[in-house]
């Protein structure tokens, strides 16, 4: 099989015949971005807070590890997508796939939820991370995540399951979701971490992925 080291996330439109829709105009994702706020517990307003100031103080000056570890870990955390009995969640996990369209895809993906048990991944589920600090970012991240995507479409697919894809990108501030439906992936409009309405925003999504997750994709 054919294999490449890095792609383009246009490269990635032409070989694989992708349909980009900009602006979250799906019903699919109008679902998804059209929640409202999250409710927080005492201890959970304390970590936002935190977590708010952290960033805006911070984020300019931040590595990809910084940003990981300092940041985007405790959205995670107040999104309720860390942990669950029914899902795994894995930071820097390798997917593969030996044959997609003719292509051998390998990614490190940063953040994955996925059936399994422990260290074990079964499935790839349907939500991708891809982070990237503001300064010096490296590589292509909407072409990776669309990597991560067509690796968990065939994946899935061979278990006789057609199920949509979900994901997001990060670039320093910046939050963009992404839904791949078969061949078309719809992006939404970004949402700005240091904005405290677009964090919160942010927060809901997250959750709400969860409950579209236990509820609708994993049965």
């Amino acid at each position: 099989m054919a294999r490449k080291k890095e792609w383009k996330e246009g490269e990635m439109i032409l070989t694989f015949q992708l349909t980009k829709i900009r602006q979250g105009k799906t019903a699919l994702m109008q679902e998804w971005l059209n929640v409202p706020l999250p409710t927080f517990t005492p201890l959970e307003q304390g970590n936002f807070d935190n977590s708010y100031e952290k960033v805006v103080k911070n984020y300019e000056g931040w590595s990809e590890g910084d940003l990981k570890v300092k940041f985007i870990g405790h959205v995670l955390e107040l999104g309720h997508v860390l942990d669950g009995d029914t899902f795994v969640s894995f930071f820097d996990k390798a997917l593969e796939e030996d044959n997609v369209a003719g292509y051998r895809l390998s990614v490190r993906a940063d953040f994955v939820i996925a059936k399994g048990m422990l260290d074990f991944m079964q499935r790839p589920y349907f939500h991708f991370q891809e982070y990237k600090p503001q300064k010096n970012p490296t590589g292509d991240s909407m072409a990776q995540l669309l990597e991560a995507f067509l690796i968990g479409q065939t994946k899935n697919k061979r278990d006789g399951i057609e199920i949509p894809m979900y994901g997001c990108e990060i670039i320093g501030r910046q939050w963009t979701f992404v839904i791949m439906e078969d061949k078309n992936y719809c992006v939404s409009p970004p949402y700005i971490c240091t904005e405290k309405q677009d964090l919160l925003q942010i927060i809901a999504i997250l959750r709400k992925f969860r409950e579209i997750m236990e509820t609708r994709l994993m049965k």
